[in-house]
């Protein structure tokens, strides 16, 4: 039986997408950090971004050859900044500004509909709560979820960049169960990608799957033909009314 309940972050409980002017105003804001810090950069915005999403590029690469996550200052001292003529022990003091900076501005955010319900819904079922997220900034999730309101539905929440484990790597799913002291087989999880969430917590032996589309599924499942989800859904709200429903059919 479903006792506990796992959400990946961004793309299922919000909704994210980048467009061009999220790119660049993630691009003028590095401009701005590295000038407060006493690193002004001789680069216009557009060469700003070139050179932003080339540092980013380059990461991508390794990071998604092996799911490790890398600490801000290594990601922005090694892979990033240096495009821009800096080197890791400039960036480092303020790396993490960097980051959280980038997962707010260069990804534009917005709470899904109904998920205070949802949780509210699956708290009264006796339902245990938790986070697993890839992320490349240590506090962005954290306080994104005081923002929206809603950190303290969530028993614990299990980050990429805390672990340097990313998704679909089982070891990220093995802390989140030890911290929430629940078995695999009596969790369910919710996320939006099949290479990274339905791929990963299958292999990690969830009980239940939920996919729920967002518009980072197609970009980050290319090519991906994944273990399909015990449920396919279309709002975030139909977590609780699924689990609702099975588990009043346990009860007969």
């Amino acid at each position: 039986m479903i006792d506990t309940v796992l959400f990946d972050m961004g793309g299922t409980l919000e909704d994210i997408f980048v467009d061009e002017s999220s790119r660049f105003d993630a691009a003028r804001r590095v401009l701005e950090i590295c000038a407060s810090h006493g690193f002004p950069l001789n680069c216009d915005l557009e060469t700003a971004e070139r050179l932003l999403k080339e540092g980013w590029d380059a990461y991508g690469v390794q990071r998604d050859s092996d799911n490790r996550e890398l600490k801000p200052e290594e990601i922005w001292g090694n892979f990033v900044m240096p495009n821009f003529g800096l080197n890791f022990d400039q960036v480092k003091p303020f790396s993490e500004e960097l980051a959280y900076m980038y997962e707010v501005t260069h990804y534009h955010r917005v709470l899904r509909p109904r998920v205070k319900e949802m949780l509210d819904g699956l708290q009264t079922l006796g339902m245990k709560l938790g986070i697993i997220s890839n992320t490349a900034s240590l506090y962005q999730v954290f306080q994104i979820l005081i923002d929206y309101g809603i950190r303290d539905y969530f028993r614990d929440v299990t980050l990429s960049s805390v672990t340097g484990y990313r998704k679909p790597d089982g070891n990220i799913f093995k802390v989140s169960f030890y911290q929430m002291q629940s078995k695999p087989e009596n969790c369910a999880y919710v996320g939006d990608t099949y290479s990274r969430d339905i791929v990963g917590a299958c292999r990690a032996g969830f009980g239940e799957t939920f996919h729920i589309h967002s518009q980072l599924t197609a970009i980050k499942d290319i090519g991906v033909y994944a273990e399909k989800p015990t449920h396919t859904i279309s709002e975030i709200y139909e977590v609780y009314t699924i689990l609702k429903s099975e588990k009043e059919q346990d009860k007969f």
